[in-house]
């Protein structure tokens, strides 16, 4: 750092700009007369001895009488110290700067950007970290890595996780081993196109960026139940079920549990309109008044816009149509719906078949 430098970084520190300059020069000379000093920096005599007893007083340096007025420059823990201290608070003010800049605005909207992938991929893992019964998350093998640890918690806290991996090309040799994705999800799928980046969280968190390969780089956070319902198609319809199952933890005999009324249905419908007694618990809420709510009973009737004898292929009736079944409590029967239900009497989320008798 040259001298010029030197002084413009005291002068930000505080000094003035004759303070800095006589500091400076004191410093090269290690101690000088009041007039030596003003002849050697640019400070006018009429001026050098009020600046150094501001000097002085900031503790800088020492003055001392040898016929004249003379000065030398104090240790310079003191100047240095602040220095230091000075730097730090930069630094965080920097750190802070960037971070406020890479978060979403703090208003009262649902919805926010960010700038930085790396916002929103912690903003979503901490989703996952507070998850109660459903995630649906789409990502790379590599981000499947970073965020196991965080999937097998919520696994082990009985939220139903369906991951869908994917990769660049059909083989992909990257995929996560069965032994990876033992105990990390519910079920997981793998579709072989690049893919934006999806993670929702109990219907009413979605985080979504668009693939690597877009000329467009955000991140999208949303915490509101509509907005979520549309990427819950986009993951349901394009990301889920059109792939074919990479690896499955679900039972195949009761009890089996469904966070998704219409996988149930599909599940129970022959059983129902075979005449079996189809038993069930259900945990949701209470449409009318939004309260928690758990029911168990028989299955007695379904309304569901896809049938039995539906091909493999799915259909848009089996995502746009009614989805309903009602339950038999004992003391009357209870209607039954999935996310967004507005007729039905609660909105499951979830529904444990418990018997098929």
């Amino acid at each position: 750092m040259n001298t010029e430098e030197l002084r413009g970084v005291l002068e930000e520190a505080g000094l003035s700009p004759y303070q800095a300059d006589a500091y400076v020069t004191l410093l090269d000379l290690g101690s000088a007369s009041a007039t030596a000093l003003a002849e050697a920096s640019e400070v006018p005599d009429p001026r050098i001895y009020d600046v150094l007893r501001a000097l002085e007083a900031e503790g800088l340096v020492e003055t001392y009488q040898e016929g004249s007025l003379h000065a030398r420059a104090s240790d310079p823990d003191l100047v240095v110290g602040d220095l230091v201290a000075r730097a730090r608070r930069l630094e965080a003010a920097t750190e802070e700067i960037e971070s406020r800049w890479s978060e979403p605005p703090k208003e009262t909207n649902r919805v926010g950007i960010v700038r930085r992938f790396e916002s929103l991929f912690d903003r979503a893992r901490t989703a996952i970290g507070e998850a109660n019964y459903r995630i649906q998350l789409s990502v790379s093998p590599e981000e499947f890595r970073t965020l196991r640890g965080d999937l097998v918690e919520a696994v082990d806290r009985e939220v139903d996780v369906r991951l869908a991996i994917h990769t660049r090309s059909a083989e992909g040799t990257e995929l996560p081993t069965t032994e990876e994705l033992a105990g990390a999800c519910t079920e997981a799928r793998h579709r072989p196109l690049p893919t934006p980046f999806v993670v929702l969280v109990d219907r009413s968190r979605s985080f979504f960026a668009p693939h690597p390969d877009s000329t467009n780089q955000y991140g999208v956070l949303v915490d509101d139940r509509t907005h979520t319902y549309v990427f819950h198609w986009f993951f349901a319809t394009c990301l889920w079920e059109v792939w074919e199952p990479l690896h499955s933890e679900r039972p195949s005999e009761p009890p089996m549990t469904y966070v998704d009324v219409r996988e149930c249905l599909r599940a129970i419908e022959p059983a129902v309109e075979g005449g079996w007694e189809v038993l069930v618990t259900v945990s949701g809420f209470q449409t009318a008044t939004g309260e928690a709510c758990e029911l168990s009973g028989r299955v007695v009737a379904v309304e569901y816009s896809a049938t039995a004898a539906e091909t493999e292929e799915p259909s848009i009736a089996r995502y746009a149509g009614r989805a309903t079944l009602v339950v038999d409590t004992g003391e009357g029967s209870v209607s039954v719906g999935g996310w967004g239900s507005t007729i039905e009497d609660v909105e499951a989320t979830r529904i444990v078949l418990e018997a098929i008798d």
